[in-house]
């Protein structure tokens, strides 16, 4: 990916900003869109020269934004009858449930958290469209989210990549990995903290 990124790169950047955009869009609505491995290559390519930091933070921040509440009036709209459609086997079932649960009471701090996690962001916004939660405060905290997850994915690249300037596929390995850590640190305390509350509830 990152051969072929570069290449576009060189070829004309513009459409790269417009393709971190565009992916970064679709991974909130269908998450098995890799716009995370998009930015992060971004990143790297931008610790070369050949792209701007900051403008891949921009577009990339914009597209996850775009995306959030595009979710988010898809399940105002149609959030019973998504639920029913794509969400029928157990584990999602459970998955809708905790996360309606979670954005009844704790909302914003959720839509911040969610973000880092994938397929946790789609169920989250469609579920605060479903839930109505006031957009006004989604529109606040998510655009938090959408910034601060954007900075962290290039940056990580940007540094990975600034570090390894002579072989800036490892710059990238080191970004993957550093966010693989990260993200797997969040679904630990994730599970942690469900334990602990269960515990509670049980004594």
């Amino acid at each position: 990916m990152f051969h072929h990124f570069t290449q576009l790169v060189s070829d004309a950047s513009g459409w790269a900003y417009a393709i971190i955009f565009v992916l970064a869009l679709l991974d909130a609505i269908v998450p098995i869109v890799p716009s995370e491995t998009s930015v992060i290559t971004a990143g790297v390519v931008a610790s070369q020269g050949d792209l701007s930091l900051p403008l891949v933070i921009l577009f990339a921040a914009g597209g996850a934004i775009a995306g959030d509440n595009i979710a988010y009036f898809l399940g105002w709209r149609f959030g019973r009858q998504i639920n029913d459609r794509f969400f029928t086997s157990e584990k999602a079932k459970k998955r809708v449930e905790w996360a309606h649960r979670q954005v009844e009471e704790r909302g914003g701090e959720l839509i911040v958290i969610a973000r880092f996690i994938p397929g946790g962001r789609t169920v989250v916004t469609l579920s605060a469209g479903t839930l109505e939660y006031p957009w006004r405060k989604f529109i606040l905290f998510d655009a938090i989210a959408g910034f601060v997850w954007a900075t962290y994915a290039a940056g990580l690249g940007y540094f990975g990549g600034a570090a390894f300037e002579d072989a800036p596929w490892k710059g990238l390995l080191l970004a993957f990995a550093i966010a693989f850590a990260v993200t797997g640190a969040i679904e630990l305390v994730r599970w942690y903290v469900k334990r602990r509350r269960q515990s509670a509830t049980t004594t």
